[in-house]
């Protein structure tokens, strides 16, 4: 694992239902959306048992609609095809990824441990 895929229309429902997964919903002329790139690629080799999925919202359009996602960067973390979790921050830093994607996980084992 460790490696991040590049969704499409056709792809996306596949690439989500099964096991944890963040979707990264961006936009080539988004700047912190390229700016955060590289610390998602970082993310996907720092968690083997995740699977990193980016979207480019602007050409997947109506997912992007179905998604409910109003402006770019939005992760959205799915289990098992359900979103359970999302940040969307027009001025997002690696730090607020990071640590919300650690919270969200850390509330993801929980639940599965009860």
């Amino acid at each position: 694992m460790g490696e991040v895929v590049e969704a499409t229309r056709e792809t996306f429902k596949d690439l989500i239902a099964e096991g944890v997964v963040l979707v990264d919903v961006w936009g080539q002329e988004c700047a912190p959306c390229l700016a955060l790139n590289p610390h998602v690629k970082k993310i996907a080799e720092e968690h083997p048992d995740l699977s990193v999925v980016k979207l480019k919202g602007p050409k997947a359009r109506r997912i992007s609609i179905e998604l409910k996602v109003m402006g770019m960067p939005c992760f959205i973390l799915f289990k098992d095809g359900q979103e359970v979790d999302r940040l969307a921050l027009s001025q997002m830093t690696p730090t607020q990824l990071r640590t919300w994607l650690h919270g969200a996980l850390d509330a993801l084992s929980t639940a599965d441990a009860e």
